[in-house]
């Protein structure tokens, strides 16, 4: 029982990293998942603290995941039809079935939201790269605390391997 739990941790652990790759994934509650499943194994004492601070990092990041495209474009001097098309386009683009719809969607979405806000082109134009900007630091954030999540999780591997094995 204790390599299954150990194998199924591992798969959630290299998901949430792909995840932070593969927005179709969410990398950080993918990771976190896998931190929970470390500590089900019988023998590994149950850490309340170091499961709540990394459960509300994941939460945090999550959210700034879905935010961050979205604050790009504003920053990029976009609208608030633009940040909401980025969002709109954010969500579009995780459930579309075409090859890099995740980059596509949120940057036609900010596009389109610009010109509905009469914007010219060149104006939602510039929106849009901001919100392609936003996805691409989210994605670098994400990768980066599934990253710490899966050294959390080798850490605590490495300290617990004579009760698992």
């Amino acid at each position: 029982m204790d390599m299954i739990l150990l194998v199924v941790a591992g798969v959630f652990m290299l998901l949430g990293v792909l995840g932070s790759f593969l927005p179709v994934l969410p990398g950080v509650p993918l990771s976190w998942i896998g931190l929970l499943i470390f500590y089900l194994i019988p023998g590994v004492g149950m850490n309340y603290w170091f499961l709540g601070i990394t459960l509300a990092v994941a939460i945090l990041f999550y959210i700034l995941n879905l935010i961050i495209p979205a604050m790009g474009t504003k920053k990029f001097g976009g609208s608030r039809k633009g940040m909401i098309g980025a969002t709109i386009g954010l969500i579009i683009g995780i459930f579309a079935p075409f090859p890099f719809a995740i980059l596509i969607c949120p940057f036609i979405g900010a596009f389109i939201g610009e010109i509905l806000n009469k914007s010219n082109s060149r104006t939602a134009g510039k929106a849009a790269f901001g919100s392609f900007l936003g996805l691409l630091a989210s994605s670098f954030m994400e990768f980066i605390v599934t990253f710490a999540f899966l050294i959390l999780f080798l850490y605590q591997f490495w300290s617990y391997k004579e009760i698992i094995f």
